[in-house]
């Protein structure tokens, strides 16, 4: 059974927008959720997963 998430939040870089995304605590890994429609269902990624996604994000992988 899955565990629920934990620690939702999302990016101080969002400010006041609503479309962001929100980010839970899971055990051994993150929950993604769309924070306009949290009912809507969830994505987990396992730890090693959610290090490579961070930091394809910061290497500017998924730039324009």
């Amino acid at each position: 059974m899955l565990q629920s998430p934990v620690g939702w939040r999302k990016s101080s870089r969002s400010s006041q927008e609503t479309n962001c995304v929100e980010v839970g605590r899971v055990v051994g890994g993150a929950a993604v959720r769309d924070t306009k429609d949290r009912s809507g269902g969830l994505l987990t990624t396992d730890h090693t997963q959610w290090r490579c996604f961070v930091l394809a994000i910061k290497t500017g992988r998924f730039d324009r």
